[in-house]
């Protein structure tokens, strides 16, 4: 659309489309503020969010913890920095709340120098603040961050301990309840992948998945430049994939409905990624419609020229 005419001289004789391509560019700006303001007021005010159809790989994400028998090992490993925090975060939240409520046994691992931060403080939302019970050292542990990238991974298979010898605390793995019996990766029934690229998703396919014990699977969430290069190791490699703020969403909602409480609303923490889907939802439906009315204008300009 062109930019405001101001000068109305004999609008009201001019055809429908050209008087739709001379609106005021402002009120489209106007549009999208309210098509991004009014969904999060309206989250906001009601605490309702958007309803989510989850996909095929977000569904197999959940189900993957589902059916693990209680105080089952998982390795999650907190491949990301706060920079990625908005798309990843409420990911992390929700598996982690998932196995919590699960009572598994949760190892939580960095190849991130932030991402052991980033780590603690979701034990804290989660784990400290809403299940604890749980123990640190027998039912999580948080193994803190170790540099060497596809090393670390590679030194997995082989010696856990000597990739990890000592958790957050500065305690020895040898020393730790949940890890005594531990000697490789492939012990884990269940690796999570939190990641925003290298050293991330793709370096565990190719470095301990492709050369993992069956028995061992595989869930990653990603963000949203990183997931078309991830979506064809699904579902073979990959058992299940939280693609972005949209695969958050999906599985979050999942787990909210699988841990609801009759008359007890679910705490906003757990509910990040669906909020910011109403905004993004909203917005994507006003462009594409700005699109069409555009092109509208288009053919109808070109058929009155041809005419």
């Amino acid at each position: 659309m062109s930019a405001g005419n101001f000068n109305n001289t004999n609008a009201s004789t001019r055809p429908w489309f050209e008087r739709l391509d001379r609106v005021d560019r402002r009120w489209i700006f106007l549009l999208m503020f309210l098509a991004v303001s009014g969904p999060i007021l309206w989250i906001g005010v009601t605490g309702k969010t958007l309803p989510e159809a989850p996909t095929l790989a977000a569904r197999a994400v959940f189900q993957e913890i589902d059916q693990l028998p209680a105080r089952s090992l998982v390795l999650i490993s907190f491949d990301y920095d706060p920079a990625s925090a908005g798309e990843l975060q409420p990911m992390a939240t929700s598996l982690v709340r998932q196995c919590a409520a699960k009572n598994l046994r949760m190892v939580f691992i960095a190849l991130w120098p932030l991402g052991s931060q980033v780590a603690q403080q979701t034990i804290q939302d989660v784990i400290r603040d809403d299940y604890p019970a749980l123990k640190e050292g027998d039912d999580f542990v948080n193994m803190g961050y170790q540099a060497g990238n596809e090393a670390v991974m590679k030194l997995l298979l082989t010696d856990f301990a000597k990739a990890f010898p000592k958790d957050s605390r500065g305690e020895a793995t040898s020393n730790i309840p949940m890890l005594k019996d531990v000697k490789m990766v492939s012990q884990f029934p269940l690796l999570i992948s939190i990641s925003a690229g290298y050293p991330g998703s793709k370096e565990w396919v190719q470095y301990v998945i492709s050369a993992k014990n069956e028995e061992m699977n595989f869930v990653t969430g990603c963000t949203g430049v990183s997931a078309p290069q991830l979506y064809p190791y699904f579902p073979q490699q990959i058992a299940g994939l939280l693609g972005a703020i949209k695969g958050a969403a999906e599985y979050e909602s999942m787990v909210n409905a699988s841990l609801a409480v009759d008359g007890v609303a679910t705490a906003p923490k757990y509910l990040q990624a669906q909020r910011r889907m109403g905004p993004q939802l909203v917005a994507h439906l006003l462009m594409v419609g700005l699109i069409i009315v555009g092109n509208v204008i288009f053919f109808a300009r070109k058929r009155r020229g041809a005419a």
